[in-house]
């Protein structure tokens, strides 16, 4: 594969138990815009990513939950999201804060002063989808580097 390579909008379906709680959460709290829907499901705009909600019946996920030490923290195991420039990840930071969204690992910069270093927080939709959201001062340059 190509060292630089295009970015293209990607395509996640996710399970969810109440359609209209979940398109609060992210038209309302992470600020999504909508799309295409039907009664079962809805097309989200995820900072140009197409997300789809559809609805599925509560405990109907066959997928183990988990999680995995990183930098001293328990990182759900699933996990989605985006990654971002700092300002745009320090608005959403903002914007969760003032909606009051209970945090799974509170904002934070992880891996400070080393290769790698970024903003991230954790947190779940109201159907228990964990979402993380990383910020990068230089995306192009370190989301890769190892």
């Amino acid at each position: 594969m190509a060292e630089t390579m295009a970015l293209f909008p990607f395509h996640l379906a996710i399970p969810v138990t109440d359609l209209a709680a979940a398109e609060h959460f992210y038209v309302q709290v992470l600020g999504c815009a909508t799309g295409r829907r039907s009664d079962q499901w809805i097309d989200l705009n995820l900072f140009g990513h197409q997300l789809v909600c559809h609805t599925v019946a509560a405990n109907t996920s066959s997928q183990p939950r988990g999680d995995n030490p990183v930098d001293g923290h328990d990182v759900p195991v699933p996990h989605f999201g985006v990654v971002l420039d700092m300002p745009t990840w320090a608005d959403l930071r903002d914007r969760l804060i003032s909606h009051n969204v209970q945090f799974v690992i509170e904002p934070y910069i992880r891996f400070a002063g080393e290769v790698g270093e970024q903003a991230t927080m954790f947190l779940l939709d109201p159907s228990g989808n964990a979402l993380e959201f990383k910020g990068f001062a230089d995306i192009k340059g370190e989301l890769f580097k190892s």
